[in-house]
């Protein structure tokens, strides 16, 4: 996709990081450890940072998690060495937990309201109106977010009586999509009423199915210049969730829709949350929309590669470069356009490893036992024996330290 069409919204700060305005796509998370407890919380959003989420979403559910948000941004700045971004995730008791706890307010760094569950008739606005006085008074960002697992009730049931009305009605999944879009445009509209900024405002419209998830989006994106987070909620665990994430991201970014991104995904038992960030980031970077690591081409492998040399020398690639990243990040920051090729025979071998900026050709079965490196599209050396996965290492150190300077305070240190 060329940045030329993507779809020009309003620019909105959160903390550090900006969304919308022409900026790159944002990468986002959230936690399910408990608020409360501030000391996992904070160590569950570094990780996540730390993995490449770049604005991160807790629960602020009750008092008591509502009182250990400053703690965590405490616990973050200083005992992890984290400025990430907080967002606060409320539903229900919201307008009570910001005016009750003002140093939360003032922790997090964007407010997050489901317009579904604020309340109910006149108590709907009261809340909505009391959130949003919040956010002005903090000069705090909201995200006004609709799920479809939560559409306000009123609002769908007048527009399903407007339908049948009709004298040929519409299909009760357009008129879904209508509400979750008048749901959050025409809040949107209410809180820039009450005073909050055009650009202190993000939307989203998730549904956990892929199509009227995109539908949905399609349809926002055509009628506001808001900035727009996607997610395909309730994704699913495993293969499933990755792939229908995946999918349904990717549908909207080639269209140039979509300013941050979450992969919701259930993750296994105790597994690492931090799985949904790395989704995201191979996302855009798959996509060409953001560059966050060194490219690995690894050939997959078939009847001519009988050996397990080219696999294991990938795999030890592939960590060895995710290893030296958040070192490589700061102090080499363009290290992440590095292109590096590891392949497995002749056949698309030696092409594949002089198109990367490094690459080995390993030996297919019945080939000779060498390996042919190539240094943008020059073959430099020929590697064999059992250190050729250390030497190809070292090699690719030494690319990296003559293409990629070190820079800033780094380079002032040496």
């Amino acid at each position: 996709m060329n940045e030329s069409t993507r779809r020009v919204s309003a620019a909105c700060r959160v903390g550090s990081v900006t969304i919308g305005g022409g900026a790159p796509v944002v990468v986002q998370s959230m936690t399910n450890t408990d608020t409360a407890d501030a000391s996992a919380t904070a160590e569950q959003v570094a990780a996540l940072a730390r993995a490449g989420s770049e604005i991160v979403r807790i629960t602020v559910n009750n008092r008591a998690s509502a009182a250990r948000v400053a703690e965590i941004r405490s616990r973050l700045e200083e005992v992890h060495g984290v400025d990430v971004p907080l967002v606060g995730d409320f539903h229900y008791n919201g307008h009570t937990l910001l005016r009750e706890f003002p140093d939360c307010a003032d922790a997090l760094a964007k407010y997050r309201i489901n317009p579904g569950n604020v309340g109910r008739g006149a108590r709907h606005d009261a809340h909505f109106s009391e959130i949003v006085g919040v956010a002005i008074d903090f000069d705090r960002p909201v995200r006004i977010g609709v799920n479809f697992g939560s559409l306000d009730p009123e609002l769908l049931d007048e527009l399903m009586d407007l339908n049948a009305r009709r004298p040929e009605p519409q299909a009760a999944d357009v008129v879904v999509r209508e509400a979750m879009i008048a749901s959050a445009v025409s809040s949107a509209e209410a809180a820039e009423e009450l005073g909050l900024a055009h650009d202190k405002i993000v939307l989203s419209c998730k549904a956990s199915r892929l199509q009227e998830m995109v539908a949905v989006y399609e349809e926002l994106a055509a009628r506001c210049d808001y900035p727009l987070h996607l997610g395909l909620t309730e994704a699913g665990m495993s293969s499933k969730g990755i792939v229908a994430s995946s999918a349904a991201l990717a549908i909207l970014l080639q269209q140039g829709i979509g300013d941050t991104i979450r992969a919701s995904l259930t993750p296994e038992p105790g597994a690492d949350r931090s799985l949904e960030v790395r989704v995201c980031c191979e996302l855009l970077q798959s996509l060409g929309l953001r560059q966050f690591r060194p490219q690995v081409t690894a050939c997959p492998g078939c009847g001519r590669t009988t050996s397990t040399v080219f696999q294991e020398l990938a795999q030890r690639i592939e960590g060895h470069l995710s290893g030296r990243m958040e070192a490589w990040k700061v102090e080499r920051p363009g290290v992440a356009d590095l292109t590096v090729a590891v392949m497995g025979c002749i056949v698309n071998g030696p092409g594949e490893s002089r198109a990367a900026g490094i690459g080995i050709s390993l030996p297919g079965t019945g080939e000779s036992p060498r390996a042919p490196v190539y240094v943008d599209g020059e073959k430099v050396a020929t590697l064999e024996g059992d250190h050729l996965a250390d030497e190809f290492i070292a090699m690719v150190e030494e690319y990296v330290e003559s293409h990629y300077p070190r820079v800033g305070a780094a380079a002032t240190a040496d």
